[in-house]
């Protein structure tokens, strides 16, 4: 699989990358449900074998259960053939109560402590990419936190600093005291704002750009459907947080799924494969994240990192999201 580089940093990435946050389970505010470790491990063995060269995974996915998942997983390959981990930091909770309501924390001092233990579960020494969470909710100034990331990186317990769901205002802070070597935003055929703001910012500014979601959480792949989401356990985050798996945006998300099928059906592929493909394409953008439960999901969109879509695949699918409602952001480039 092809790699390109992130932002002007030294690391190499493939398209896409496997993302470790379903992985973590359920229990908590924003789990996925129940999972079973074994098919966690295997399905990150399939990625790997597939050709992907990172994993995205953070603390607050089951409270850490995802990064000692993925720890665990890699640790059992060759170390020549080991993806590269990227995690993060600014979430955190009660210790005692994994269940509990977290809170974001950007302290300086919190982001060492996470550091250390996120290192200590993924059973690495260095974390190649370290990225902030969410904005700080407790008042730390974005500039205290950043020089953290910048010493950690000194100190070679990271070889990149990013950030995930900032604004514009928050980086540029970032960016005037030093390098922002990579940001996540959500994006999607159905979640398309970051092609308004974040990713031309990325692109002025030398920075790589990993978007999550590409496969709107689920909704843009093969087998969803609406009765689906009744049926979602308690511990679910999507039946109990996200507005685009509750109506009238459930039936407009679902009816652009529905449109992309004739052009996976002609490429002799799956829609998942063909809605990453679409992110991948948009200027700007280095990777994305693709979740997987087992090794089988996996199968079903890693020919997306290698399908690239005509200019007649993206007039057609501009159509289908106009004609479709669904989301929100500019339909094509």
């Amino acid at each position: 699989m092809k790699t390109l580089q992130l932002g002007v940093s030294d690391l190499h990435i493939t398209p896409l990358g496997l993302g470790a946050w379903a992985i973590g389970g359920g229990g908590y505010a924003f789990g996925w449900g129940a999972q079973n470790d074994d098919d966690s491990m295997r399905a990150i063995h399939r990625a790997v074998d597939s050709g992907i060269n990172w994993i995205d995974t953070a603390p607050g996915y089951g409270r850490g259960r995802s990064e000692k998942v993925v720890g665990k997983a890699v640790g059992q390959m060759p170390p020549g053939s080991r993806p590269m981990i990227f995690t993060k930091c600014g979430f955190v909770w009660d210790e005692t109560d994994p269940g509990s309501d977290g809170r974001r924390s950007l302290r300086p001092e919190s982001i060492r402590k996470e550091c250390e233990n996120s290192l200590r579960r993924l059973r690495v020494e260095q974390i190649d990419l370290y990225q902030f969470h969410e904005p700080d909710e407790e008042g730390t100034p974005v500039e205290d936190s950043w020089a953290m990331m910048k010493d950690l990186a000194r100190e070679g317990k990271i070889r990149a600093g990013g950030v995930s769901n900032f604004g514009i205002p928050l980086l540029e802070r970032c960016e005037s005291q030093h390098h922002i070597d990579s940001v996540q935003p959500q994006f999607s055929l159905i979640n398309r704002d970051a092609a308004s703001d974040i990713i031309p910012w990325a692109a002025r500014h030398g920075t790589g750009v990993i978007v999550y979601s590409p496969m709107g959480s689920g909704l843009l792949t093969e087998r969803f459907k609406a009765s689906r989401v009744r049926s979602f356990p308690a511990d679910d985050w999507r039946g109990t947080f996200s507005p685009d798996f509750q109506e009238p945006a459930l039936s407009r998300n679902l009816r652009l799924r529905d449109l992309l099928r004739p052009v996976a059906a002609n490429r002799g592929t799956t829609v998942e494969a063909i809605a990453l493909a679409w992110v991948l394409a948009w200027p700007g953008v280095t990777g994305a994240i693709a979740g997987a439960r087992a090794p089988e999901q996996v199968d079903g969109w890693i020919a997306g990192s290698r399908t690239e879509l005509t200019d007649e695949e993206l007039t057609v699918i501009e159509r289908a999201i106009l004609d479709s409602g669904a989301g929100s952001g500019p339909a094509g480039s």
